[in-house]
């Protein structure tokens, strides 16, 4: 079992972060949104990796082999981004016919791994939501077999969205159907899509079932990510010791970095900063702050602070990228 992990889009809806940071890097709950989902398929077993990179790809390369060097890890660069089918068809050498589990490298989703792991056969990750049309979306029977996905459909006939985890057996016929669609030009929305592929192997006689998942982190925008910031700080457990900090109050759940200087300060709830900031005469609540920042005398909720920044004074919701000096007087 290989895990593909496609990790090299512009993540343009969370600039000005994700012009100098890959969306799968932007801290999370002490974490990253790749570690997460990395230290997911570890705990069930997966021990060898495929990323698809492309913008900012060395950093996710460098990311890896610092981060997590006891994985067998492999990097494809994909220059030319045409869609996560195309991503998907650029693993072809390296998978060689095994089994595979593809997961997007922006969203977090909590389900049994091990239970889909050890399912024969092949499944797709679904979930309900209010937007199908946002979606690749799944038609299930009353077996839970996936009898045909659309991408983005104008008129849903079903609101089961695939969430972006699949696993798949005939790999074969999977690199076979995206073969022929990007060969044909077959896209949708602009892009070389992998529903299409799907589509292609159900019309195959390929069987998919589908799982249900628990819960769908999103790191899309800066509304999501906040909000799944907040929802993962309570799962993962935080920093609650404030006596390490000077003449501060912390508010469960925080999440504080390594090295932070922390002095007068009301922190949280729902905050995670990052590692070597420093923090002075300031009150900070549903929020991330990057790494190497400094803040003082501000007021910040539901902000998004990239790192290597430095804010002064007044009160603000702000979304503000790396390396980035303000002085709001």
């Amino acid at each position: 079992m290989k895990a593909i992990i496609p990790v090299a889009g512009t993540g343009t809806k969370l600039r000005p972060h994700s012009y100098t940071q890959p969306k799968a890097l932007i801290p999370l709950a002490d974490r990253t949104v790749l570690s997460i989902i990395i230290d997911q398929l570890k705990d069930a077993g997966v021990d060898e990796f495929v990323f698809i990179i492309g913008y900012l790809g060395d950093k996710i390369y460098h990311y890896i082999k610092d981060k997590h060097s006891d994985i067998v890890a492999h990097f494809v660069g994909q220059e030319d981004r045409r869609g996560v089918g195309h991503a998907i068809s650029l693993a072809k050498d390296l998978v060689k016919g095994d089994e595979i589990l593809i997961t997007l490298g922006d969203t977090i989703c909590e389900y049994d791994v091990n239970e889909v792991l050890r399912s024969e056969g092949s499944y797709i990750g679904v979930r309900k939501v209010d937007n199908p049309r946002d979606f690749g979306v799944a038609e299930i029977d009353a077996n839970g077999i996936i009898e045909s996905v659309i991408e983005k459909p104008h008129i849903p006939k079903s609101n089961m969205a695939m969430v972006g985890v699949y696993k798949i057996v005939e790999t074969d016929i999977l690199f076979s159907c995206l073969e022929k669609n990007i060969t044909a030009g077959l896209l949708t929305h602009g892009e070389f899509s992998i529903t299409d592929a799907i589509h292609c192997m159900i019309e195959k006689g390929v069987t998919f079932r589908s799982f249900k998942v628990d819960n769908w982190f999103d790191a899309g925008n800066k509304e999501t990510l906040l909000k799944s910031n907040a929802t993962l700080l309570k799962k993962f457990g935080v920093e609650s010791d404030a006596s390490k900090y000077q003449n501060t109050v912390l508010i469960p759940p925080v999440s504080i970095g390594v090295g932070c200087s922390i002095e007068n300060c009301i922190i949280g709830p729902n905050v995670t900063l990052g590692e070597y900031t420093n923090m002075a005469q300031s009150i900070v609540k549903n929020s991330i702050v990057g790494a190497y920042s400094n803040l003082y005398d501000i007021v910040l909720e539901d902000s998004l602070i990239g790192s290597d920044t430095s804010l002064k004074g007044e009160s603000r919701s702000l979304n503000i990228g790396d390396n980035t000096s303000i002085d709001l007087g």
